[in-house]
């Protein structure tokens, strides 16, 4: 795509979010199911995982959306923490899943308004077990979870990130 071509399709969108700030408030999520042993399977629905635009800022949708990936990442990451961690303390989880929803404000990403945030506002992560332990324990678990989930802990901790260009 080129530049002219992308503001073309973005044009348009950014005229909406000025006029509708609440349109460009957009929630993704991403979705896992836990596995057998140590595991967690993510819905991508794609084979090939190519990144591309959102919609919102002037995708077609066939592409995933690097928010999505975060997100997917995110569940992935917990789920198979989860599973770690329950195994490690002998807790029996039958079944379960692991849901993680991002709110963004695409008037930041496009710059439209620059008190818009460019990125993620807020995370929701949310785990629904079959299992039959007290909470005691299930307050055990997420607390483990959340403790040494690489993709949580990063993003919990803002780490320090750098950017490099190199000319080939």
């Amino acid at each position: 795509m080129e530049r002219d071509d992308l503001r073309a399709v973005q044009a348009p969108l950014k005229e909406r979010y000025r006029a509708e700030p609440e349109a460009a408030r957009v929630t993704l999520s991403a979705t896992g199911i836990l596995g057998d042993g140590v595991s967690c399977s993510v819905q991508t629905g794609h084979a090939l995982a190519q990144a591309g635009l959102h919609p919102a800022s002037g995708g077609d949708a066939a592409l995933l959306c690097s928010g999505d990936m975060l997100l997917e990442a995110l569940v992935a990451c917990a789920g198979v923490t989860l599973r770690a961690v329950a195994t490690s303390l002998g807790i029996d989880v039958t079944a379960g899943s692991v849901r993680a929803e991002g709110d963004l404000d695409f008037r930041g990403t496009l710059g439209v308004d620059r008190e818009a945030p460019v990125g993620f506002s807020a995370i929701r992560l949310a785990f629904e077990l079959e299992t039959d332990v007290d909470e005691e324990q299930l307050a055990t678990l997420q607390r483990l979870t959340e403790r040494y989930c690489v993709v949580y802990q990063t993003l919990a901790t803002a780490p320090a990130l750098t950017t490099v260009v190199v000319r080939e």
